[in-house]
This record gives C-alpha cells, sequence and structure tokens, in this order.
C-alpha cells in the first residue's frame, strides 16, 4: 500500500512538472532571454568619441561589445547588407542583424524579440540626444528605422518626440 501511494505521489508530481513546464515554458525562456548578456561586434574609428559614448550606453544596458577600431565602416556596412546612405559613424553586428549608427539598446532587443526578415535597424546622421550624442538637455527627435533586405526602410520607432 505505502508502495502504491509513493508511486501514484511520483506520479503526480512528473504529471504536475510537464504541465508546468509545458506552460511557463515559453515565459521563463524569456525572461532567460531578457536576462542573458546579449554579445554584439561594434566596428568603429579608433578616433571617434561618441562610437565609444555608444558602447558605454550598450554596456549600460547589459549587452557584451567586442570593439574593433578599423579604418574604413563602409566596408562592414556593405559586408552586413546595410545600405550606405544609412551610414552613420559605427555598424554593429548582433545576431545577422546590422546596427548602423545610435541606435537605442532597447531597440535592439526589440529587434532580437520580434525577429523580423531585415538587414538591421539604423539612425542615420548623428542625432543629438541618440545614445552617444548626449549634449546636455538638447535632445532632437530621431527614428530608427528598419531596413530591408531590398533596401526599403519604415520607422521601427520614434525617439524624444516634441510634446503635443
Amino acid at each position: 500500500m505505502m508502495q502504491r501511494r509513493r508511486f501514484l505521489g511520483t506520479l503526480g508530481a512528473l504529471a504536475l512538472g510537464t504541465l508546468a513546464v509545458g506552460v511557463l515554458g515559453p515565459a521563463a525562456d524569456a525572461f532567460a532571454q531578457a536576462k542573458k548578456p546579449l554579445a554584439i561586434d561594434v566596428y568603429k574609428s579608433p578616433l571617434c568619441g561618441c562610437c565609444e559614448e555608444w558602447v558605454k550606453h550598450l554596456r549600460a544596458n547589459g549587452f557584451t561589445v567586442t570593439v574593433h577600431d578599423v579604418e574604413d565602416t563602409g566596408e562592414y556596412r556593405k559586408r552586413f547588407g546595410m545600405p550606405e546612405r544609412f551610414g552613420s559613424c559605427h555598424t554593429g553586428h548582433i545576431a545577422g542583424y546590422a546596427i548602423e549608427g545610435h541606435v537605442p539598446a532597447a531597440d535592439i532587443r526589440k529587434l532580437l524579440a520580434a525577429k523580423p526578415k531585415a538587414v538591421g535597424l539604423a539612425v542615420p546622421g548623428m542625432p543629438v540626444g541618440s545614445p552617444g550624442m548626449e549634449q546636455g538637455p538638447r535632445k532632437d527627435p530621431f527614428d530608427v528605422l528598419l531596413v530591408k533586405a531590398d533596401g526599403a526602410a519604415s520607422v521601427f520607432s520614434r525617439h524624444n518626440k516634441p510634446a503635443a
């Protein structure tokens, strides 16, 4: 009788455990992904201070950054499929996506969670107030663009919108 109770108790615990993994599995996996450091390679000029500030922004937001000081970032944009017209002062590469310019860390995480079919994200130019381009209280509005393989782009997110 005691062995039967132990057997049924073990069987019940296994069933509940399997059910919990099935129900909580995706949530637990998403939580683990959110906490897992994300590795990004950044290709930048060795002389660019704002690039280094963007790297600090990424590190402060949980990214593991490997910096590559290079003479020509355009070579890396081309390698990763980012059209030159979206060019900025540095290029990142993470999980198969190109990250061009001063893209906020939160947008990179959003991209990685959504996994769209795209080349990556770009913030063309160097807008004041974007990560790495902080200059006191001034924060110019800027868009993060989602760049597709055909070179088309759409707004992925908007930042520093003026109050209506």
